[in-house]
């Protein structure tokens, strides 16, 4: 900032309140950290005060330890007992099953030993109320012929219920859907559980089993049995599990069909499913199980033991561990400021610690060896600071006053003042102020660090000076480029201004025997006068451009058809190709748009390639002599459209080592060239966004190519 004033206020930061000549790491200590004096008392306390702490609370972690052991022992003892019970109900859940499974096995071969021997209805009805007697869970039996109508039925003499028979032998009802899989399947087959109306008002769940009669490989009737699910639970569960547990039939949504068994004992319940798979039909057989909370007192008091066991070991571990711990933490604070000493006592960077009250509490060398003060004069300074310049020393105070205050924070991007050193001599720093921040997380102070930067503006300035003379000499540079290429691009203008007036004079002197040229001498010296005209203003648009091209500035660019390009060079093209017997032959395709381009320097172009084309025919052993000049066309986009020139001879070609340097100004191959032909058309072509290249030509000579943008119209 000019080097005048320390902006942001103190130059330092505001630490601790030290007084004493300190410069060591031990003066960013907290304010009572002196080791010697009075006040000793003071980190005594605060040592007895943190290791009084520090065992509170690890007899904290202590009891919460052993606390957490017991708790978690009886949690563990609790599921321990829950899982044993849920174990066993899951067990004898199994175990229901499979006895219903194998009594529902034994039904199925009992009734098919009710047609053993091919009986008679009465004979049959007779098995069948036998069975019934036999097997509470089957309340009817019925047998019906293949089109499942009903021949003779028996029904159990326990349980009476009204049947109709309409509803039992529609083409939905249960029984029918069970047979019609049975006959499928060739097998047993179950129908879907279904409500079965009692004369009490009350009903049960009944589920139908349809036994196929096969003979000679065919089905020759059926047999239907009706079980009452909820007397398979009371028959076909054991009587002990009825005691325990509530037992049920449910469906796979969890409807209860059926339920048997205890009454809720106990305040946790258990629950056990089990799949009961039937062909044509699947229910699900559930246990419910309640239990009262674990016993798990008699293990409390083997847990306690156990716990205040290894809370004991776990005091002397921690014990000794925390003792150690102290100790490496006490070697590894003496070693960290021993090496944090040496690094800032090593630091060529300036720091400086203040208080609140804006006193300096701490500089390291650097700083006393920057400003040409020992420590023990800078400790405990307040402002005005024996390093201000007097003339600001009244504007640092003030800034001092405002940053102390905290109405202004130092800029994280630093600050530039300026200082005085011991001599009087004054140099420019360059501040980084951060505040000190204790474990406590409270503000106590400003760090700051100072860089030295008048070798640096020194610098700067040394550079400011090199950097005009560059550019001097880049100036001069450039008028010697101006010039060499307006010497090289004048000679075509200026060479048919030459032509053009020595025609005109031999124009002017009359023809032998005449006083005057005649009618058409005259206008031919017109037409030479104009040509000679139009020559010189071409040679100042040269002058233009060339001087335009020079600056880097952009050019005038206009949209310019390729026949209007080759008009203006074609007549200076014709003298030259008439001088070296070269014809001239021009195709253009049709329908071209206009190319968007400087006019002026594209003729230039044009010119000096085929200038280079006639002259690389100037050899007497080279026939026929034909300069062949192209536009088409090029490869386009939709949103860019580009026109490709050629100018191709028959020339010799281009050897391989002068191809590599073609295009280098000031390389040439002629004692008569300058080299700035070539590397100026690709310089304009390149400004065109375009780009120029040559290929060798078959049979022989060489084929120079450049493209130029075409102009396209705005949409409307």
């Amino acid at each position: 900032m000019g080097g005048t004033v320390e902006r942001g206020g103190p130059a330092g930061g505001r630490d601790r309140g030290a007084a004493g000549p300190q410069q060591g790491p031990q003066s960013l200590l907290p304010p009572s950290a002196p080791e010697d004096g009075p006040q000793d008392k003071v980190p005594r306390r605060w040592r007895r005060w943190v290791g009084a702490w520090r065992r509170w609370s690890l007899w904290t972690l202590l009891v919460a330890l052993v606390a957490g052991m017991l708790v978690t022992q009886v949690w563990l003892a609790g599921r321990y007992e829950a899982s044993q019970v849920q174990s066993r109900l899951e067990r004898d859940t199994a175990d229901a099953v499979a006895d219903i499974r194998n009594a529902f096995a034994h039904n199925l071969q009992n009734l098919q030993a009710l047609q053993a021997g091919d009986p008679d209805l009465a004979a049959w009805e007779a098995r069948a109320a036998e069975l019934l007697s036999t097997r509470r869970e089957l309340v009817r039996i019925e047998w019906r012929d293949t089109q499942l109508l009903l021949r003779a039925h028996a029904e159990s003499p326990y349980r009476p219920l009204p049947w109709d028979a309409t509803t039992r032998s529609g083409t939905h009802s249960e029984t029918m859907l069970a047979c019609t899989n049975a006959r499928r399947i060739t097998g047993p087959s179950y129908s879907s559980s279904y409500f079965q109306p009692l004369p009490d008002g009350m009903g049960a769940e009944m589920m139908e089993v349809c036994l196929p009669l096969i003979q000679d490989g065919r089905v020759r009737g059926f047999l239907v049995a009706t079980y009452a699910l909820q007397t398979v639970l009371q028959d076909l569960v054991a009587p002990s599990l009825q005691r325990t547990q509530e037992v049920s039939f449910t469906e796979a949504d969890g409807t209860r069909l059926a339920l048997v068994g205890a009454l809720r004992r106990g305040s946790r319940m258990f629950t056990a499913q089990q799949l009961f798979d039937l062909p044509g039909n699947t229910l699900v057989l559930r246990m419910d199980g309640w239990h009262a909370a674990p016993s798990v007192f008699p293990n409390v008091l083997t847990a306690l033991v156990t716990a205040m066991s290894i809370a004991l070991v776990s005091v002397l571990v921690v014990l000794v561990r925390d003792n150690r711990r102290r100790l490496r933490a006490e070697r590894d604070l003496g070693d960290a400021l021993a090496f944090r000493k040496a690094m800032e006592d090593s630091l060529v960077t300036g720091l400086r610690a203040r208080d609140l009250n804006g006193r300096i509490t701490y500089v390291n060398p650097a700083f006393c060896d920057m400003v040409g003060f020992p420590a023990s004069e800078l400790v405990g300074q307040t402002s005005p600071l024996p390093y201000w310049p007097p003339e600001h020393a009244q504007e640092y105070a003030e800034r001092q006053v405002v940053r102390m205050s905290g109405r202004l924070d130092p800029p994280r991007e630093g600050y530039e003042s300026t200082f005085m050193r011991r001599d009087g001599t004054r140099f420019p720093v360059m501040i980084y102020e951060a505040p000190l921040i204790n474990a406590q997380g409270l503000h106590t102070g400003w760090m700051g660090s100072f860089l030295d930067v008048s070798e640096q503006r020194r610098v700067e300035e040394l550079s400011r000076t090199s950097q005009e003379r560059l550019q001097a000499t880049a100036r001069l540079a450039t008028v010697g480029e101006m010039a060499s290429l307006l010497s090289h691009e004048l000679n075509q203008p200026l060479a048919a201004i030459s032509s053009y007036a020595n025609g005109s004079l031999n124009l002017l002197e009359p023809a032998p025997g005449a006083e005057l040229p005649s009618p058409q001498d005259l206008q031919d010296v017109r037409v030479g006068v104009q040509r000679i005209a139009a020559q010189a203003e071409r040679a100042g648009r040269v002058i233009k451009s060339v001087h335009d091209f020079v600056r880097r500035r952009d050019q005038t660019r206009e949209p310019v058809t390729a026949q209007d390009l080759f008009d203006a060079v074609l007549p200076i093209i014709r003298l030259q190709a008439r001088k070296l017997g070269v014809r001239v032959v021009l195709s253009i395709e049709d329908g071209l748009p206009p190319a968007l381009c400087d006019r002026t320097m594209v003729e230039q172009v044009l010119l000096n390639l085929t200038r280079n084309a006639m002259q690389s025919m100037d050899d007497p052993q080279i026939h026929p002599r034909i300069l062949d000049l192209r536009v088409r066309r090029a490869a386009s986009n939709a949103s860019n459209s580009w026109l490709e020139f050629s100018v191709a001879d028959m020339g010799m070609g281009i050897p391989e080592d002068v191809a590599e340097r073609l295009f280098t100004p000031f390389y040439t191959t002629r004692v008569e060239g300058m080299g700035l032909g070539l590397s100026l058309c690709r310089t304009v072509v390149e400004q065109h966004g375009g780009f120029l290249d040559h290929a060798a030509r078959e049979p022989r000579g060489t084929v120079f190519t450049f493209t130029l943008p075409a102009f396209q119209k705005a949409d409307p």
